[in-house]
């Protein structure tokens, strides 16, 4: 689907408004919307975002100037061009001071409009696309390949991609470290949306008190710390897709909000009190039974029935061990920093296929990771597996019983052994450890001090 921009022409003449209107139709590939005066023209930017504005300087009442701070402060992102006499071209230049794109002056050729208005169009799709990139970066090292030939794990594939091209929001069901958010992206991948922002929001990592204004943002002075307004994701993810990781764990105190958001597509930012509204897909995942929730009393029967349109169940790496090699032979090829590539020993191979991986693709990814650094030589051999390890000794040992919890490590635990034996391998060397790791020396030492890791004396 191409993408459609929305355009918002503000003059106090009318036959402007109407002819300029009328130009931007023809292209086709713009949706337009008018306002004669200053005032209308807020009360349609306090409901909808608009990615550019055309706006007059000189109108009676509000200002185009008036109109242009309170873009700045409400709507940062949104360019604006303004329409002037060729006589207050003065006029024109301090608007830019205030932080207008452009301007163009009356009377305008078609071309000269058209030229500065893609302008400005390409400039915004920049400022999102740099938000967007800022935000993938901080989730660096996530796996964005779904990795898997057995058939427990194509049906869900290829009922995902019977869904992915409607509207319909889509939950994704599967225990911890499965690959929901896997999923979540190629849904979106083949939707018609493809072409607009995915954003992912995990909302167990979020606290209650911080959730609300990451998802639908704040004005300005909402809050203590709050001195300057920011967008929520709701509003960056606008044509786009939104997917609400560990819904589950939202709290009985934004569900409601969160419902309504999902029932209308409008909002209101921490602090506002004007209702907005963004075009967003919402898909969302848990590890948690959510009838189960229900009954207990921690999540709104509604809301499940809302989020629960189509389900995808992902199953449990146990189910499908077929994958083991394949999942191995990945995590080898993106892990290995190096030139000099690592192969796995058949006996080790079978181990890993021994074990049921209570913490699914997650774990074994970490596994992987942990022995190409452990390991001495270019192959992968059982010694080199941290496999439901034992902290306190720092020995694998397989562990098959998922009914007992004795002896398998917690995601937690297993970084901590990782990172130590990581240490000891580089003699405590912090800066060599990071590098192997592929993390910096600032993360390692936060890991440090999280987990409490203290070198041998004399270190």
């Amino acid at each position: 689907m191409a993408r459609s921009y929305n355009i918002l022409i503000v003059d106090d003449e009318p036959s402007v408004v109407f002819l300029l209107k009328e130009e931007l139709l023809d292209l086709g590939k713009y949706s337009v919307m008018t306002a004669l005066d200053g005032s209308e023209a807020i009360n349609l930017l306090e409901t909808i975002p608009f990615d550019i504005v055309l706006l007059d300087v000189k109108m009676p009442r509000i200002s185009g100037i008036e109109v242009l701070k309170y873009i700045r402060e409400h709507h940062p992102t949104t360019q604006v061009i303004m329409l002037t006499n060729y006589a207050d071209v003065k006029t024109a230049i301090e608007t830019m001071k205030l932080g207008a794109y452009d301007f163009v002056g009356k009377p305008y050729t078609r071309e000269e409009l058209i030229a500065t208005l893609e302008r400005a169009i390409e400039l915004r799709r920049l400022t999102i696309d740099n938000e967007l990139m800022k935000y993938e970066l901080s989730r660096k090292g996530v796996v964005r390949e779904l990795v898997g030939k057995s058939e427990a794990l194509q049906a869900v594939v290829r009922m995902a991609q019977k869904v992915a091209a409607s509207e319909s929001i889509v939950h994704i069901h599967g225990p911890s470290g499965t690959g929901k958010e896997l999923i979540a992206q190629l849904l979106h991948d083949q939707s018609r949306r493809k072409n607009g922002p995915f954003m992912v929001v995990n909302c167990a990592s979020i606290p209650d008190t911080l959730l609300e204004s990451e998802l639908f943002g704040y004005e300005k002075g909402a809050f203590t710390n709050a001195v300057n307004m920011k967008q929520g994701l709701v509003e960056v993810a606008n044509n786009g897709t939104l997917f609400l990781d560990e819904v589950g764990d939202i709290s009985p105190m934004i569900q409601p909000k969160l419902l309504r958001f999902l029932e209308t597509g409008e909002f209101r930012r921490v602090g506002g009190t004007n209702a907005m509204k963004v075009d967003v897909r919402i898909l969302s995942a848990t590890n948690k039974d959510l009838q189960k929730e229900v009954d207990a009393g921690r999540f709104r029967e509604d809301l499940l029935y809302r989020l629960n349109v189509v389900t995808l169940r992902i199953p449990s790496l146990k189910d499908r061990k077929e994958d083991i090699p394949l999942l191995v032979q990945h995590f080898l090829r993106s892990k290995v920093k190096t030139r000099t590539a690592k192969t796995i020993a058949p006996e080790a191979l079978e181990r890993l296929m021994d074990y049921d991986w209570p913490g699914n693709v997650r774990e074994l990814e970490h596994v992987i990771e942990g022995a190409i650094i452990l390991s001495h030589e270019n192959v992968i051999r059982p010694g080199d597996l941290s496999i439901g390890a034992s902290v306190s000794s720092g020995r694998p040992a397989i562990q098959s019983d998922t009914s007992s919890n004795d002896g398998i490590l917690s995601i937690d635990e297993m970084e901590k052994l990782h990172i130590e034996r990581a240490l000891r391998r580089f003699n405590y060397n912090r800066g060599k450890t990071a590098e192997a790791l592929g993390i910096t020396p600032k993360t390692l030492y936060a890991k440090i001090k999280k987990f409490q890791i203290v070198p041998p004396s004399g270190d």
